[in-house]
């Protein structure tokens, strides 16, 4: 078994406990989404696809494990960092910048590296691809902005 379907059997058995099924089908939805969405944003901005996948697979499970959103992205950091010292599958270089790029997600006016972004915005494509008919937060639709602007000029230049 490879490295992301072992990250993907840990989330699932972590979701599959929940006792909500709202809350399970969520966790599925959201999570998967937004690692499926990292991982195409990571292939066409020439970053690790798998380590996107895995940050995008781990960045909420702490929300969705404990029923709380507080602090989400820094106690999801340290969930994910010790979720894959335990699998022993990754380097340290690797847990460190899939734990960096979670505990950054949340502040999304901030610009900080290269994952830390790719994060931050399959995170809100993943929200808006999910319903777009809801209202973004300002956060949310200013970056979305400035992602449909690269695309548009990727696209003119393809």
């Amino acid at each position: 078994m490879n490295r992301l379907e072992s990250i993907r059997r840990e989330v699932d058995s972590i979701l599959l406990h929940l006792v909500s099924d709202e809350d399970r089908r969520c966790g599925f939805v959201h999570l998967y989404g937004v690692s499926l969405t990292a991982t195409w944003l990571a292939e066409r901005r020439g970053l690790d696809v798998e380590l996107a996948a895995v940050a995008g697979m781990l960045h909420d499970l702490a929300t969705y494990a404990s029923g709380d959103s507080t602090d989400h992205a820094r106690r999801g950091s340290e969930l994910a960092t010790r979720l894959l010292n335990q699998l022993g599958l990754f380097s340290r270089e690797e847990i460190a910048a899939i734990a960096q790029a979670i505990a950054r997600h949340s502040d999304k006016a901030s610009i900080d590296g290269p994952m830390d972004e790719l994060l931050k915005d399959a995170d809100v494509l993943h929200h808006w691809l999910y319903d777009p008919a809801l209202p973004a937060q300002a956060s949310h639709a200013e970056r979305r902005g400035r992602l449909r602007e690269q695309m548009a000029r990727r696209l003119h230049s393809e």
